[in-house]
């Protein structure tokens, strides 16, 4: 291992601080300077502390440390080798002495004395390297010539690593002024030089006191409401406002100032970070061959980043579109780490081809089936009522199949809440799907399970995504009714409650995310706006009327199903009432798949509501 030039003179140092630590050692032992009594045991135990300590050094890695950006673990792996290295020399030196009795002589307290010393002065060194490079220079200024003043909202660990890695940093041109958190407990107390000034009420007073060009929240744990209060404060004194990403987004990620972003509309909809079980999720998931239907999509894309992290032995993506599942192929090989052997395999397939299904479960025969590949834009499928059957319904049977046929141990499907009281195509497909997953778990006794949630923040089509464009624009943003209200989750947390509900399914449940409260599609515009430094003055809000299929608000729980609680607070378990299911399901569907395929729009609604008695469908016009 080829060293840095310094840390050839770090060898050159650590020696000589041995042979002087040595010398010390005895004459304070001793209490003379003239060692010619002892000189034999100090020649003896000097050779042998310079030939270990640097031999101790190299095999633990202290030479290839980069000690200007040392750390307090590095420090510890320091202290660990010089306290190995004086057992050594100790165990050895006196072994010596015992073997050649009256040749060298050395005091049993000499190795606690120089262990002593070697500390100070080996540690010393290190750490007066690491400061000097921590002070050394003036922090370079903006442009404008002068520092950006800043104050971090949040004086936690988030905080106090931002501060810290400002500090390291000082070619940011960035100046902590101090910080803001709401816990009295914690005012005038003082983080990495800079003081706690009080709570958010006195955000104002600062801004105008110092200056402050900015207010950076790191909060990742904290709820919306607050977050939100924050921004609001901010907005009114009119100072920029960055914030450090909720923690759903930090799973794959250290806390820092590289992650600092805008203020996004998932930060205000935050809700208390969720407790998952991890060790529970890697046992399922370590050394199993898992497949992602879908895996190019929001939802799928994050299932396969998620489940990536836990080490199983194969992750088989399957997807329509070639370039989305290359992207997420990178993505994933670029992301392995030293030891993770997860192999990674892309596949291009359609659903909808029973034939092609069933080969890809023959050749990779996968243990766990996380299915996500769905069509999910409900005006979309409304136009176009033959895909949403073929898709959906078709596409999931086609995978129910061949998973029964191969012999998998756990099958999990993703669904909506547009499947509760359908009026749309695609709700009552979805809803279809849904009790093919549970015909096959009674049929079966393997755990087919649904997973049912409602909209997710940033997803493809994503009603944000589209008012995001349209701000863009310049407007209008166009909202169906005033009156609209939807269940929001962020992706990451969505993903991370799918893989909490499939370490707890056992049969045909099915689950429900607690979603929170609901959020008006008006209030989500208005804070779009908001965050993109604009006003409703700037920005106009038409109402256009609800879209074929659509409804105006959404539910959870079907028709005769009762919801539980789980173990988990985030979990519901809705009650399936078999009785109320359609006998003839496989038949009906055989004809759905006949009237879609000749695209006879009326039959394929007849067949719906026969099956779906709560279907109630968009009356087309004409």
């Amino acid at each position: 291992m080829p060293f840095h030039m310094r840390n050839r003179y770090f060898i050159i140092s650590d020696i000589v601080i041995v042979i002087l630590c040595v010398y010390l050692s005895f004459v304070i032992r001793v209490e003379i300077f003239d060692l010619r009594y002892f000189l034999s045991g100090l020649l003896l135990f000097a050779f042998l502390a310079t030939v270990i300590f640097p031999v101790t050094f190299y095999l633990t890695g202290i030479y290839s440390i980069y000690w200007e950006y040392g750390s307090i673990d590095s420090l510890l792996i320091l202290v660990g080798s010089q306290v190995a290295a004086t057992i050594l020399v100790t165990i050895i030196g006196f072994t010596i002495c015992i073997l050649v009795p009256n040749k060298f002589i050395i005091p049993r307290s000499i190795p606690i004395i120089f262990l002593s010393l070697v500390l100070i002065l080996i540690s010393g060194s290190r750490t007066m390297m690491r400061l000097i490079t921590h002070y050394q220079g003036p922090q370079q200024i903006k442009s404008n010539g002068r520092l950006q003043q800043v104050l971090i909202m949040g004086a936690g660990k988030a905080g106090a690593m931002i501060i810290r890695e400002i500090k390291r940093n000082p070619q940011l041109g960035i100046n902590v002024i101090g910080f803001v958190d709401d816990d009295p407990n914690k005012h005038n107390m003082v983080i990495h030089g800079a003081k706690i000034l009080g709570n958010k009420e006195y955000i104002p007073q600062l801004v105008n006191k110092y200056a402050i060009d900015e207010i950076i929240i790191a909060m990742p744990s904290v709820h919306g409401k607050q977050v939100r209060s924050v921004v609001d404060t901010c907005r009114q004194c009119n100072v920029n406002v960055k914030i450090m990403p909720g923690i759903y987004e930090l799973l794959n990620g250290s806390i820092g100032i590289n992650q600092l972003r805008n203020v996004q509309i998932e930060d205000l909809l935050r809700r208390e970070p969720i407790k998952t079980d991890l060790d529970s999720v890697r046992l399922l998931i370590k050394g199993k061959k898992v497949m992602v239907t879908g895996g190019g999509g929001s939802i799928g894309s994050e299932l396969c980043n998620q489940i990536f992290n836990f080490n199983p032995a194969e992750l088989i993506i399957i997807g329509h579109g070639e370039n989305r599942i290359f992207e997420i192929n990178k993505h994933l090989s670029k992301s392995s780490t030293p030891g993770h052997n997860c192999r990674i395999i892309p596949i291009i397939a359609d659903i909808r081809f029973l034939y092609r299904i069933q080969s890809i479960f023959e050749e990779y025969r996968p243990d766990i089936v996380f299915h996500a590949a769905a069509h999910k834009h409900v005006h979309l499928m409304e136009l176009n009522p033959s895909e949403a059957i073929i898709n959906n319904v078709i596409g999931t049977r086609n995978l129910v199949q061949a998973s029964l046929a191969t012999g998998i141990s756990q099958f999990i499907m993703i669904s909506t809440d547009k499947v509760v009281n359908p009026t749309s195509i695609m709700g009552a497909s979805k809803r279809l799907a849904e009790l093919l997953v549970h015909q096959a778990a009674v049929a079966s006794g393997i755990p087919f399970m649904t997973v049912r949630f409602g909209n997710v923040l940033g997803s493809t089509g994503s009603v944000v995504l589209t008012f995001k464009e349209q701000i863009a624009a310049g407007g209008p943003i166009t909202i169906t009714d005033p009156e609209m209200k939807r269940y929001f989750m962020t992706i990451p947390e969505a993903v991370q409650l799918v893989l909490q509900a499939a370490v707890l399914g056992k049969g045909e449940e099915v689950f429900i995310l607690d979603m929170g409260e609901p959020v008006t599609i008006v209030d989500l515009a208005k804070d779009l706006i908001r965050l993109s430094g604009l006003s409703e003055d700037n920005i106009e809000i038409t109402y256009i009327g609800c879209r074929p299929g659509e409804k105006l608000y959404e539910e959870l729980f079907a028709e005769g199903e009762v919801y539980v609680k789980t173990i988990h607070e985030k979990l519901f378990l809705a009650s399936q009432d078999s009785s109320r299911f359609p006998s003839n399901l496989n038949g009906a569907i055989d004809l759905l798949e006949l009237a879609a395929q000749n695209n006879h729009r009326a039959e394929i609604v007849r067949i719906l509501k026969q099956l779906i008695p709560e279907y109630q469908p968009y009356q087309v016009a004409g």
